[in-house]
C-alpha cells in the first residue's frame, strides 16, 4: 500500500514548505462530501499525528490517516500546469466515478 507524489507534485511541496519555513510534509485525506460521496482533503503538515501512516517521495512525506489509506491506495498526486491553471492532480486508480464539476468521487 502507497501513497506517492510525482517528481513535479514533490518539488512544489518542497518549495512552499521552504517558503513557509516549517512543515514535515503534506497531508492527504478524504471526507465525505459532494454529489458523487468523496472529496479530497489536502493540507500542509507541521507535525505527524502518532496513528499516520507516512510515505516518502522525491525526499517529502505524505502522511495518511488510516481510515483514508482504502481509498488512496496507490494515488498518485501530480502537480500539473495547463495554459494558465495549476494545481495537483489527484491519479487515483481506486475511483468509479466522478461528478461532473471535478470535486467528488466514489469508490
Amino acid at each position: 500500500m502507497a501513497v506517492t507524489l510525482s517528481e513535479p507534485a514533490a518539488k512544489h511541496v518542497a518549495n512552499f514548505i521552504a517558503k513557509r519555513g516549517k512543515g514535515v510534509g503534506i497531508r492527504l485525506g478524504v471526507k465525505t462530501s459532494g454529489c458523487s460521496g468523496m472529496a479530497y482533503k489536502l493540507e500542509f503538515a507541521d507535525a505527524s499525528e502518532p496513528e499516520d501512516l507516512v510515505f516518502e517521495s522525491h525526499g517529502v512525506k505524505v502522511l495518511v490517516d488510516p481510515k483514508s489509506l482504502p481509498y488512496l491506495d496507490g494515488t498518485e498526486l501530480d502537480y500539473t500546469r495547463e495554459g494558465l491553471n495549476e494545481g495537483f492532480k489527484f491519479n487515483n486508480p481506486n475511483v468509479k466515478d466522478a461528478c461532473g464539476c471535478g470535486e467528488s468521487f466514489n469508490t
